[in-house]
């Protein structure tokens, strides 16, 4: 229970200043900014697995009519049109964001089709907006598949001047297919990407059998699937716990072998790093590696990639054992790495939650059956519409004589139309053995036939 003391009092009857205690005002605000970051930037909906700034550019670029195989826009355009209109945030925001959508290193399926330098795999940042060009990919058409068909709700933008999605369609579980990772107040989260043909099967094993177990999913979706490729090491005990409980990590290790370069020698070539791991960086410490001899069975490293990762590590003699020497190095430095798992995701839009890799499916699942609901209903409706004009067009062509005179001479044709009984074309419209009296009002013109 407060005091007197602790209502804020305005000090006049001009002022705006208000006078309470700082802790009440600092909560207060805090609270709000706090619930804004989770609500509205940090965590993804598990429905479209997509935060608000991605699906604004999105909906921006459907707007701009891009197209898989259409042209490209300069990125500064769009970014610039998705600021104006939906995401009232700084540019270079949205255009980091955008450009994160086309890199192949981190999406899994890419949702922009990027055109000139949108970064790279060595950490190296994209062009600026000005210079970029881009448009959208055939994954982010599915994820809009039906948005024109009222298939999800739309609210007003942040001026009121247009509307935006609330949620995306989504034809398949992004949320998991791409993964997402963002820092809220309180909360993070972090998800990686699977591959889109394992969480099919297990979407369908989900609607065959809703009591599936934790297990029987793990056997058909056996763990993530990065875009950089890279070997999961965990045991499948520990990964069965993740996806339990939504909490839990996986050790990634690079892809390695040995190439055999005759007369006894040979040295390792990497051809994976772990997800999210710079190879420039990488390159760095293992070269730093060298240099302090903290692994003094690696004498040289070299960068030899093209559009393939080719790290090449030579040995310091010939008589190291290879696993060994590998290691040395999983343990030293980023050639393996620990993932977390965190599925912290918002269910409906609304309320932020940990859940199991069960429960991600299941809200996609229960999402998409909305979607194919409300899509259908529309379809219906117009064909409901198409089928009350084509009826108004038999009556008229079958009574062509009549709707001209009605049309010419009458003060109110529309009014005439409807008022007149056309139950008689029903007979004519249908053959003698077909032939089921019209119901009462039924020969009359609705205003749309009319």
């Amino acid at each position: 229970m407060t005091s007197d003391d602790d209502e804020p009092k305005i000090e006049g009857p001009e002022s705006l200043t208000v006078s309470e205690p700082l802790s009440r005002a600092i909560g207060e605000r805090y609270l709000t900014y706090a619930l804004s970051t989770i609500m509205h930037r940090a965590l993804p909906d598990a429905r479209d697995g997509l935060k608000p700034v991605h699906r604004r550019i999105l909906w921006a670029m459907r707007r701009l009519r891009l197209t898989p195989t259409g042209g490209f826009l300069k990125s500064a355009k769009i970014a610039g049109d998705t600021m104006g209109d939906f995401h009232p945030h700084g540019d270079a925001a949205i255009y980091d964001a955008m450009a994160r959508l086309a890199q192949d290193f981190n999406m899994r399926y890419p949702l922009v089709d990027g055109q000139g330098n949108f970064g790279n795999i060595d950490g190296d940042n994209p062009a600026a907006s000005r210079y970029t060009e881009a448009r959208v990919t055939a994954a982010s058409e599915a994820l809009m598949e039906g948005i024109d068909e009222t298939a999800v709700d739309f609210r007003p933008n942040y001026d009121g001047r247009l509307e935006e999605p609330v949620v995306l369609p989504a034809a398949f579980p992004n949320l998991l297919a791409n993964g997402s990772s963002g820092i809220a107040v309180g909360m993070a989260t972090n998800i990686p990407p699977h591959n889109l043909d394992e969480l099919i099967d297990g979407c369908q094993a989900l609607l065959a059998d809703p009591d599936l177990t934790t297990e029987a999913l793990v056997a058909l979706i056996p763990g993530p699937d990065f875009p950089t490729g890279g070997v999961i090491v965990e045991p499948r005990d520990s990964i069965l716990d993740a996806y339990a409980t939504g909490r839990g990590a996986f050790r990634l290790r690079a892809k390695w072998q040995v190439e055999d370069l005759g007369r006894g020698t040979w040295q390792i070539v990497v051809t994976e790093i772990p997800y999210q791991v710079q190879k420039s960086k990488l390159i760095e410490k293992l070269a730093e590696l060298i240099q302090i001899k903290k692994v003094p069975l690696l004498a040289d490293v070299r960068d030899e990639s093209a559009d393939d990762i080719r790290l090449i590590l030579e040995p310091r003699v010939r008589t190291v054992d290879p696993d060994v020497l590998m290691g040395s190095l999983f343990k030293n430095s980023d050639l393996e790495v620990r993932f977390s798992l965190n599925m912290n995701v918002l269910i409906d839009g609304r309320v932020p939650k940990v859940c199991s890799l069960k429960d991600v499916l299941r809200a996609f699942l229960d999402h998409r059956r909305e979607v194919l609901r409300r899509r259908s209903l529309h379809r219906m409706e117009k064909i409901d519409a198409r089928l009350e004009i084509l009826g108004g067009l038999l009556i008229a062509y079958l009574n062509l004589d009549r709707v001209i005179d009605i049309i010419r001479y009458d003060d109110d044709p529309k009014a005439a139309l409807m008022a007149e009984d056309w139950s008689k074309s029903h007979i004519r419209a249908t053959s003698e053995k077909d032939y089921k009296a019209p119901a009462k009002g039924q020969g009359v013109l609705t205003e749309n036939q009319a």
